[in-house]
């Protein structure tokens, strides 16, 4: 096992996140949202949605950014839901992979005692990833929830999304491995790109079912040291390499891993200024009206 994972691995089993952040920081993405994102433990009732917001969406910068897109897409459309905060804990899904199977245990364990103590009808995921884990691995520990990816979750309300102003972009979208090829959802990401107006949709030329893996997947997030002493280019450089060859100023993702990888490979391949990595739920409010910031 390399430093990298073991370091990950220790931060996760002591803080339930691999960025080694503090639980009490999980709402810091929240403080001075002009929305209301409530904690399901204040809320004291069933709520309609319960939010898996996961890790990177709530302690990166960008991935906060993000967040609060969504919170406000989510508030706009009316939606009832309500937020875990410091009680949730990483999914555990690229733990597993990476062959860390007690300390998915423990992580899923701990995770569906904390969903099982609260009603909710969707438990709503930000991460491809804590998807995947929910619908293949927390169903056989006694977590068996309706669980939905946001991207099909607002899909399935693009009448209700009032999407009145241009986006004057042309868009290529990247399929992450676990909504896609995992889980077969390449629909939902594309209808909402099509949904936006003055937007211009490109693919790339891999893509789909024979899409490219950013690399972030199986615990490759943090494996960045050992991959580049055996590759000349990293995988998120080949792929922004490939989206800018589309003529696309926008790469769209709909996985929290793939902001920060994408962005990191934007200014690695010297393509800063070219392309930018935008989150649907980002497009989706500026398209809405919303603030972005």
């Amino acid at each position: 096992m390399t430093a990298e994972l073991q370091d990950v691995f220790e931060k996760t089993a002591s803080y339930g996140n691999p960025l080694g952040k503090n639980p009490k920081r999980r709402i810091a993405w929240t403080k001075g949202l002009e929305v209301d994102v409530p904690l399901i433990s204040e809320v004291g009732r069933k709520v309609d949605v319960l939010w898996w917001v996961s890790d990177y969406p709530s302690y990166h910068p960008r991935g906060m950014e993000a967040s609060r897109s969504l919170a406000r897409v989510l508030t706009k459309l009316g939606i009832d839901f309500a937020i875990l905060g410091a009680e949730e804990r990483h999914d555990g899904d690229s733990m597993l992979r990476a062959g860390e199977q007690g300390l998915f245990e423990m992580l899923a364990d701990q995770n569906i005692e904390a969903l099982n103590s609260y009603e909710f009808d969707v438990l709503l995921t930000t991460d491809p990833h804590a998807y995947n884990a929910f619908v293949h691995e927390y169903p056989e520990r006694g977590g068996n929830y309706n669980v939905e990816h946001y991207a099909r979750f607002l899909a399935d309300r693009i009448g209700d999304l009032n999407l009145s102003e241009d986006v004057l972009s042309t868009v290529t979208f990247h399929d992450p491995c676990y909504l896609g090829r995992h889980n077969g959802e390449y629909d939902a990401p594309r209808d909402l790109i099509a949904a936006l107006p003055g937007a211009n949709f490109v693919e790339m030329w891999r893509n789909k079912q024979n899409g490219y893996c950013c690399g972030g997947g199986g615990g490759g997030m943090w494996l960045d040291g050992l991959a580049a002493e055996h590759q000349t280019m990293r995988l998120s450089e080949k792929r922004v390499l490939e989206a800018v060859e589309t003529g696309a100023d926008t790469l769209c993702v709909v996985c929290p891993y793939e902001v920060s990888r994408f962005e990191d490979a934007v200014k690695s391949t010297n393509n800063d200024g070219a392309l930018v990595v935008r989150d649907i739920s980002e497009l989706l409010a500026e398209a809405m009206g919303l603030s972005t910031a």
